[in-house]
């Protein structure tokens, strides 16, 4: 798969996961005006979906693109409705909302150098993998509030 791949399209039916064996992904947000803004980033080892598209049938209110090349499985989202396959169900439910718990926390407790240095601790790799816009983006700031922060801490 090569770097900005769309898997799904912003506005389209989610039929299917990709699990991603190499490569970095994206689900992102497209405005009518051309900006976006990126929910979450998945990597090697990572099932990259929708859930909330898969949970209520409704359309993808984001894209899933591939930022970088990479190497994924697809799988159709209604083996995960199968009675043998609910372990995986409930275990990717889990997964999710202890981290939708953990995001909405870094949100709402702390200010935009907080979040950055959040994402430093808990996600060391990303500096090195993500551009400025994707990871600025992620923590709900501008590029170039992301750079003075950067600046900021270099200081000091």
């Amino acid at each position: 798969m090569s770097p900005a791949t769309t898997l799904l399209r912003q506005g389209d039916v989610q039929q299917k996961m990709f699990v991603l064996h190499e490569g970095i992904a994206r689900a992102v947000w497209h405005s009518p005006e051309g900006s976006e803004r990126v929910k979450e980033f998945y990597f090697p080892g990572e099932c990259c979906f929708l859930y909330l598209s898969w949970l209520t049938g409704s359309v993808a209110d984001y894209s899933l693109q591939m930022l970088t090349p990479g190497v994924l499985s697809e799988v159709p989202l209604r083996l995960l409705e199968k009675e043998e396959h609910q372990a995986v169900k409930i275990a990717l439910l889990r997964q999710q909302l202890i981290f939708k718990e953990k995001k909405e926390q870094m949100f709402l407790l702390n200010n935009p150098e907080q979040r950055y240095r959040y994402v430093q601790a808990h996600f060391p790799a990303w500096e090195a993998q993500l551009t400025q816009k994707d990871l600025a983006s992620y923590i709900g700031i501008s590029p170039v509030s992301l750079s003075r922060i950067r600046a900021r801490l270099n200081k000091g």
